[in-house]
């Protein structure tokens, strides 16, 4: 964000600083850790060591994070598409109304990838330890802890949507009016997309990466690309917004399925 602003507002370098500034903050967040773990001041058990290549581990876990890939994959080509359809129905403000919900909207949803993603070592090494117990609280206590946070940040999404709003495009009315209304509209599905979010994870922290893979599949590019194509058909402007909803909640059943369908394999409910 700082170095967008620097290279766009401060140096005046246009859609290319936009680039650059994405392209150095990755090489900061990889610099810093890298340099630490090098450091001689890192004294904890994490250190970089002579190794060998392993080919068999290493396509284990490839598999397995297949989701996780499937899901930036597929988040570009249904973000062409929801462009390309706003364009159609609403023109530019319709793709800068989406590109603030997104913005915006990344903040909160960062809640449920954070924890979900911080989640999966502890599932996955009492999975490996056979410890179903241990198993079963954590996804007892963790379904309740999303869906609590789902219902506050539903909610503060809700009343915050015009303020949030209006920092990018308070300058048109207009505008703004049709930014808090797809940002309303798609602040819904926060109380649903937790799970998504979770039951991906989750299989990923069992080694199941073909059903991680599936429900990122179905969640992240056959179900939106479907809404995507056919709502706005219907309802024109406001089925492009819907559609959002009507994948999420169409994931959830997927997820739902797989969630029951493991419990007996997997022994964690």
């Amino acid at each position: 964000m700082v170095l967008d602003f620097v290279f766009m507002a401060v140096l005046k370098l246009g859609i290319a600083g936009a680039a650059l500034a994405t392209g150095l903050s990755q090489c900061v967040a990889s610099v810093i850790p890298l340099i630490w773990f090098l450091s001689k001041r890192n004294t904890s058990a994490l250190r970089f060591i002579r190794t060998r290549i392993e080919l068999r581990p290493m396509l284990k876990s490839c598999m397995n994070g297949a989701s996780e890939m499937l899901s930036m994959v597929s988040g570009s080509i249904t973000g062409i598409l929801y462009n390309r359809q706003l364009m159609t129905y609403a023109g530019e403000d319709g793709v800068a109304a989406y590109g603030v919900v997104m913005y915006v909207a990344f903040v909160f949803i960062g809640v449920f990838m954070g924890y979900s993603q911080g989640c999966s070592p502890i599932m996955g090494y009492h999975y490996g330890a056979q410890n179903h117990p241990e198993m079963k609280n954590i996804l007892k206590r963790s379904m309740v802890l999303l869906a609590a946070s789902a219902v506050v940040l539903t909610t503060l999404a809700i009343l915050l949507a015009r303020p949030l709003s209006a920092v990018f495009v308070g300058y048109d009315p207009e505008l703004l009016d049709l930014t808090v209304r797809a940002f309303v509209i798609c602040a819904v599905p926060f109380l649903l997309m937790w799970f998504n979010i979770y039951t991906s994870n989750f299989f990923t922290a069992l080694n199941d990466g073909a059903v991680s893979a599936a429900i990122s599949f179905m969640r992240s590019l056959v179900l939106p690309t479907v809404c995507i194509i056919v709502m706005p058909m219907i309802w024109k402007l406001d089925g492009v917004w819907y559609s959002l909803v009507a994948s999420e909640v169409l994931a959830f059943f997927v997820s739902f399925g797989f969630m029951i369908g493991k419990r007996k394999k997997y022994r964690y409910g």
